[in-house]
C-alpha cells in the first residue's frame, strides 16, 4: 500500500487495530466486592459496653425510690383542636396513681384549649395559683428572683410539660416563678375550680385529694430514693439511728429483642458463581451489615429500651435559644457525673459548629480508631443517623455514661448462641426447598439497660435549620 493509499484509509474513518470492546472479552476484569450505601459509622454499638446476657433477661435492681410516671403529658391533635389523653392526668402529682377512667376523662373534658404568642406571661411570681398549664406545644422560660433580685433562668419547658400543679394542692399556692413564652405557645388550662366541681360528684376523687392533703411526704433524697438514716458530726454517746436501705419490689427486667431476616440463595449461584468472590459470603455480609443497622436504629429508637424513649424526665433539658449552643452543653454534661460521650445526628453537630464559630470557639478533636472527632469538655461527640430530624428539623443530642462499674448505660446481648458468626449474632441453615433454593436464618439479639437514670440525658427539640 502506498502512502496516498494510507492517508485515505485514516480519513474514512476505516479501523485499523483491535478495539477496547473487543479486547475486553479476552481480559480479566477486577472487580470491588458488592458496596453497601446504608452502612454508618455505627459509634454507639462500638461505644457501649456489652454485658452477656444470661437467659435472656437483664434484671436491674435499684434502691427503692418513689418517683413515679415519666412526667410527661401526651395529647391528641384533630385539626386545630388539641386534647389531653385522660389517663396522662395521671402524671399530676395531685392525681398520681387515680385510676378512675371516667372521673379522668370528665376531668379532661374541662382542660380549655389556650393559643398564647410568643413573649407572653402566663403566670406572674406571687400571684394566686389557681390554674394548671398542659403544654402542648411550643417552649415556656421558667423565670425564678436571684439572691440579689435580679431574674434568673430556671430551665425551659417544652411539648409534653406541665406547671402550676400546685394549684390543685391547696387553696393558697402561689406562683414562686415566672412563666414566660419563648415560642407561640398551644396550652391546655385545667382551672382548680373545675377539678373541685368534679371532686363534689366523685367520692373516689375526693378522697384521693384528701389523702394527698393529708399524708406527709416520704422522707427522701433529692433523687427520690427512700432516705438512709444517719448521724454525723456528734460527740459524746447519742443514740445512733436505725436504718435499712429498701429495694425496689419490681425491678425493671430488659429482655432481649430480637432483628431477623430469612437469606436465600439459589444453589446454582452457590455453586458456578464463586470466583472470584464468594456469593454465600457476600450475601451473608450485606445482610449482616442490615441488621447492625437495624439494632443500632432500635437502641436510638425502640419505646421499649431504646435511649431516646428511656431518659427520664428530669434529665431532659431544652436549648434556651433554640439553636444547640455551648451553654446548653454545659447544661446537659452538669446534669450527671463521669459523661463518656455524646452522640448527635451529624446536622446537629454542624448547628453546634455553627455555634462555636459564632463565638470564636474551636473545639478539641481527638482520635478514634483513626477519625477526628470533635469533643466538648473533653467528652467526644460522636455523629448518629438514627437520631430522628423531625419535619420542624428539630432533633437531640444524647449524652452517656457507661458501664456497670459506674451505674450507666449499657448493652445486652447472648454470645455463644448457636452457629454464631459475630458475638450474639447468628447464621443458621434451614434446609434446601423444592425449588433448590438455599435458606439461612439471619438472627440478631441485642437491648440497652440503664442502670441509674443520671446515666442518660437528652438535649431536645434542637434547631438544626435555623442560622444566626
Amino acid at each position: 500500500m502506498s502512502v496516498g493509499e494510507e492517508v485515505r484509509t485514516e480519513q474514512t474513518g476505516q479501523q485499523q487495530s483491535l478495539g477496547t470492546a473487543a479486547a475486553r472479552n479476552l481480559a480479566t476484569t477486577t472487580k470491588s466486592v458488592p458496596q453497601m450505601q446504608e452502612i454508618s459509622s455505627r459509634w454507639l454499638l462500638r461505644m457501649l459496653p456489652w454485658v452477656n446476657v444470661q437467659g435472656g433477661t437483664y434484671r436491674v435492681n435499684r434502691r427503692l425510690t418513689y418517683a413515679v410516671g415519666d412526667g410527661r403529658m401526651t395529647f391528641v391533635k384533630t385539626g386545630d383542636r388539641v386534647e389531653i389523653i385522660p389517663a396522662e392526668l395521671g402524671e399530676l402529682p395531685a392525681l398520681r396513681s387515680y385510676e378512675d377512667e371516667e372521673v379522668l376523662t370528665e376531668l379532661a373534658a374541662r382542660c380549655r384549649q389556650r393559643e398564647i404568642a410568643a413573649g407572653q406571661v402566663i403566670a406572674s411570681f406571687g400571684s394566686p395559683a389557681d390554674e394548671v398549664y398542659l403544654l402542648a406545644h411550643g417552649r415556656v422560660e421558667r423565670v425564678g428572683t436571684g439572691p440579689y433580685g435580679e431574674d434568673e433562668s430556671l430551665g425551659v419547658l417544652a411539648d409534653g410539660a406541665y406547671f402550676g400543679d400546685q394549684a390543685l394542692l391547696g387553696d393558697d399556692a402561689t406562683w414562686e416563678y415566672t412563666a414566660r413564652t419563648l415560642t407561640a405557645c398551644t396550652v391546655l388550662v385545667l382551672p382548680r375550680e373545675a377539678v373541685e366541681q368534679v371532686a363534689e360528684r366523685s367520692d373516689t376523687l375526693r378522697e384521693h385529694l384528701r389523702r394527698r392533703l393529708s399524708v406527709p411526704g416520704q422522707r427522701t433524697n433529692k433523687y427520690g430514693e427512700k432516705e438512709i438514716d444517719l448521724a454525723a458530726g456528734h460527740s459524746g454517746e447519742p443514740d445512733i439511728p436505725h436504718t435499712f436501705v429498701d429495694y425496689e419490689a419490681r425491678p425493671r427486667e430488659y429482655e432481649l429483642s430480637v432483628a431477623q431476616t430469612v437469606l436465600r440463595i439459589h444453589t446454582r449461584v452457590a455453586d458456578l458463581y464463586n470466583q472470584p468472590m464468594n456469593q454465600t459470603e457476600q450475601q451473608i455480609r450485606l445482610t449482616v451489615e442490615a441488621l447492625r443497622e437495624r439494632q443500632e436504629h432500635e437502641l436510638v429508637n425502640n419505646r421499649d429500651f431504646g435511649l431516646l424513649h428511656n431518659c427520664e424526665y428530669d434529665q431532659r433539658i431544652q436549648p434556651h435559644a433554640g439553636v444547640p449552643s455551648p451553654d446548653d452543653m454545659d447544661e446537659l454534661l452538669s446534669r450527671r457525673r463521669g459523661t463518656r460521650l455524646l452522640l448527635a445526628h451529624p446536622r446537629a453537630i454542624a448547628a453546634f459548629g455553627r455555634e462555636l464559630n459564632q463565638r470564636g470557639l474551636v473545639p478539641e478533636t481527638i482520635d478514634m480508631g483513626g477519625n477526628r472527632l470533635p469533643t466538648w469538655r473533653g467528652v467526644p461527640l460522636f455523629p448518629c443517623n438514627k437520631i430522628p430530624v423531625t419535619e420542624a428539623r428539630t432533633t437531640s443530642i444524647i449524652a452517656l455514661r457507661t458501664g456497670e462499674e459506674d451505674q450507666g448505660v449499657i448493652g445486652l446481648r447472648a454470645a455463644g448462641i448457636p452457629d454464631e458468626i459475630e458475638p450474639s449474632l447468628s447464621v443458621r441453615f434451614m434446609g434446601i426447598n423444592e425449588q433448590a433454593i438455599i435458606k439461612y436464618l439471619v438472627t440478631a439479639y441485642y437491648s440497652a439497660a440503664v442502670l441509674v437514670p443520671d446515666a442518660l440525658g437528652v438535649l431536645e427539640n434542637v434547631e438544626i435549620g435555623r442560622w444566626r
